[in-house]
């Protein structure tokens, strides 16, 4: 429908009460939400339950990595159609703003899925100077690259995975060739004026 979520949201916060704000991301990630519901799923299933919205959110939530990879590969395609290896920048590499945790960030599923499209892909995340290793994706002793105007702009497409309060909107929209954003951290496109915002 081409509706933004951002002003949905926006709007629904006008409301003066009874609302609690919970916004969308590339998937869910930590110990919790990923593991623990399915603890519950696996143990109805011993009495004969069905969990089917616990079943069905891990769907859509696993799901929304390969959408925010496929609008990825599409705006560059469009963007950028003479060029045949694409240098891709994650901003944030952990699965929640303003945490130094990792683990099951979407983050390392994109970059696995960007590299098995010969894409070059580096990060950005003031909070893991270095890439740890994970039970699935091993380290391959990639550094936070600095966030600055010449790395902003060598890169073909800079993701937002993580909004990180260190992340200035306006200098990334200035500087990089092409954003997607999925955090909603710049949050009306037309207004800033960047060259491409996804």
């Amino acid at each position: 429908m081409e509706v933004n979520i951002c002003n949905v949201i926006k709007a629904a916060k006008t409301k003066p009460f009874g609302i609690q704000v919970f916004y969308p991301g590339p998937r869910f990630g930590g110990d919790c939400i990923p593991i623990d519901p399915f603890y519950l799923t696996w143990k109805a299933r011993e009495y004969d339950f069905q969990t089917r919205f616990i079943e069905l959110t891990g769907e859509i939530n696993t799901y929304m990595l390969y959408y925010v990879f496929q609008k990825t590969i599409e705006a560059l395609n469009r963007k950028c159609k003479n060029i045949s290896i694409f240098r891709i920048l994650l901003l944030g590499l952990t699965y929640k703003k303003h945490a130094d945790y990792a683990h099951e960030s979407p983050a390392f599923k994109l970059m696995e899925l960007f590299e098995e499209e010969s894409a070059v892909v580096d990060y950005n995340n003031l909070y893991i100077p270095l890439l740890p290793k994970t039970r699935k994706y091993k380290a391959n002793s990639k550094q936070s690259v600095p966030l600055n105007e010449e790395n902003l702009s060598k890169y073909d497409c800079v993701v937002i995975v993580t909004d990180h309060s260190i992340y200035d909107p306006d200098f990334i929209v200035k500087n990089a060739n092409l954003i997607v954003d999925t955090r909603g951290l710049i949050k009306d496109k037309n207004e800033k004026g960047g060259k491409g915002v996804v």
